[in-house]
C-alpha cells in the first residue's frame, strides 16, 4: 500500500509550485493515470465562495484570499488518496504546508522564468500578473517564493516538457519513494 498508515489509507499527493509551472494539467492527469479523486484547490474556492479568484482580490483583496485558502487547505489536507493541486501563493503561509505534508507527499513544480511568462500569458485570470510590469513581477515573486517551493519531497522541472511526461516522472518518483506500487 506504500506510505500509509495502518488503516490503510494512502497519502495525498500534493502538486505546489509557481503560477504556469503546469500543476492543474499534471494535476488532472495524474489523478486520471492513478484512479485517484482530483482537487484544484483555486477551483474549489470558486466554487465554494461564488467568485473567481480574481473577483476574490478584486473585492476583498489578497489577505481575506489567503485567510479562505489557508481554512480550505486545513480541511483538505484531512483528505486521503487524491491529487491536490494547489494555487502558487499556498507556500506563503507556513501553516498550509504543515498542513498539507501531514498527511501528503509534497511535490513542487518548477519552470524557468521564460517558460511561466509564456504559459501565464494564454490566460487573465491571474490577477497578481494583471500589470504593465508583469516580467520583472514574475521574476521578483519568483525569487521570493523559490526557497519555499524547494520544501517538497521532490521537486521536477517542468520547462519543455509536456504534462504527460511531467506525470510519468511523478511516477517514478512515487514508486521509488514507496508511496504506489507498480
Amino acid at each position: 500500500m506504500g506510505h500509509g498508515n495502518s488503516m490503510g489509507y494512502v497519502k495525498n499527493v500534493v502538486l505546489i509550485g509557481f503560477m504556469g509551472t503546469g500543476k492543474t494539467s499534471t494535476g488532472r492527469l495524474l489523478a486520471a493515470r492513478l484512479g485517484r479523486p482530483f482537487i484544484d484547490v483555486d477551483k474549489e474556492l470558486e466554487a465554494e465562495n461564488g467568485m473567481t479568484i480574481a473577483e476574490m482580490f478584486a473585492l476583498y483583496g489578497e489577505a481575506h484570499f489567503r485567510h479562505k485558502e489557508a481554512e480550505f487547505i486545513s480541511r483538505v489536507s484531512r483528505r486521503h488518496n487524491a491529487i491536490i493541486a494547489t494555487g502558487g501563493g499556498v507556500v506563503l503561509n507556513p501553516l498550509n504546508l504543515k498542513h498539507l505534508a501531514s498527511n501528503s507527499v509534497v511535490i513542487s513544480l518548477s519552470a524557468s522564468l521564460d517558460t511561466i511568462l509564456e504559459r501565464t500569458s494564454r490566460r487573465d485570470t491571474r490577477p497578481l500578473l494583471n500589470r504593465p510590469d508583469r516580467a520583472e513581477f514574475v521574476a521578483k515573486l519568483l525569487d521570493e517564493r523559490r526557497e519555499l517551493y524547494q520544501n517538497a519531497a521532490y521537486i521536477v522541472n517542468t520547462d519543455g516538457i509536456s504534462p504527460q511526461l511531467v506525470v510519468e516522472r511523478i511516477i517514478v518518483l512515487l514508486k521509488q519513494g514507496g508511496y504506489i506500487r507498480g
